[in-house]
């Protein structure tokens, strides 16, 4: 099992960098060329998301991201450490601006994350969540001499 760890500052401009390290240690791995624009747009995704809860949350640390090559399969999971709600929790707020327009947003990129990906976890506590997306790879082919 051969394993990237990605870890970038909390920055919306070093999203674009996680989508491309991301495309190429999937091509890498053999994920079928035709699913690597949702592989790209699922990472964009799940690292935006973690950027916007740590620069909501003040948080310094920086958002991680491990690209798992197995045998086959390939797995990308992105790791925030902004505190979640537990389950049945929610925050109150008022309007876009409050608590509410964060939850909204956020329910939001999960449900494009699982239009893009048919295997995805996800979870969260209270010391941060993560999102698991994974893909089956196809292994390359065996070149007789």
């Amino acid at each position: 099992m051969a394993t990237v760890e990605l870890r970038f500052s909390a920055l919306p401009e070093h999203v674009r960098t996680a989508r491309l390290v991301a495309a190429a240690v999937a091509r890498r791995a053999g994920v079928d060329e035709a699913v690597l624009d949702e592989v790209r747009l699922a990472v964009g995704e799940a690292c935006t998301r973690a950027v916007g809860l740590h620069q909501t949350g003040g948080i310094s640390a920086p958002v991680k991201v491990l690209l798992i090559e197995e045998e086959k399969q390939f797995s990308i999971e992105v790791g925030d450490e902004a505190p979640h709600a537990v389950s049945g929790e929610r925050a109150s707020g008022a309007g876009p601006g409050g608590a509410d327009g964060e939850a909204d947003e956020d329910e939001m990129g999960l449900a494009v994350i699982s239009g893009l990906v048919d295997d995805v976890e996800v979870s969260a506590g209270e010391h941060g969540g993560l999102i698991k997306m994974t893909w089956p790879t196809t292994p390359p082919p065996t070149i007789l001499v």
